[in-house]
């Protein structure tokens, strides 16, 4: 049995593979030195923050917001078209399983913040930070 918060979690991580297969998937890791050339995604767990509590039957719901980084494939040259296509196919897959398979009662994407990063010794990459908004509940706060 897991908690409805590791459901969450492992919801928003395949919706994430699913959408970028060839991106290196991380969870609660720093970024890497060098790009993966397929890009990098790194899941947060963020804060599930505090619950609307419902007292008959007693229910928390959750508005947890998983912090997510992308890191776009190495290219210089098309540097913003490599993670805007990223961040598309992400939002896609988001959309088209708002449940995560289930475990939510909606997910939703944030704007992304985007800016240009350098990592060592490579050729700068883009990268964007932005929230999955994911709304779940549960009978027991620790569950």
């Amino acid at each position: 049995m897991e908690s409805a918060r590791e459901a969450a979690a492992k919801g928003v991580k395949a919706v994430l593979k699913a959408a970028a297969p060839d991106a290196e998937f991380r969870r609660d890791q720093p970024w890497p030195k060098r790009p993966d050339p397929g890009g990098t995604i790194i899941l947060h767990d963020g804060d599930p923050g505090a619950p609307e509590v419902t007292l008959s039957p007693l229910l928390y719901t959750y508005t947890h917001e998983f912090e997510i980084e992308v890191l776009g494939p190495p290219g210089s040259t098309n540097r913003h078209e490599l993670l805007d296509q990223l961040l598309i196919l992400i939002g896609d897959g988001i959309e088209a399983d708002r449940s995560l398979g289930g475990v939510a009662e909606w997910a939703e994407a944030t704007a992304p913040m985007t800016d240009d990063l350098t990592l060592e010794n490579a050729e700068p990459v883009r990268g964007a930070q932005f929230n999955i908004v994911v709304v779940y509940s549960t009978s027991n706060p620790l569950t």
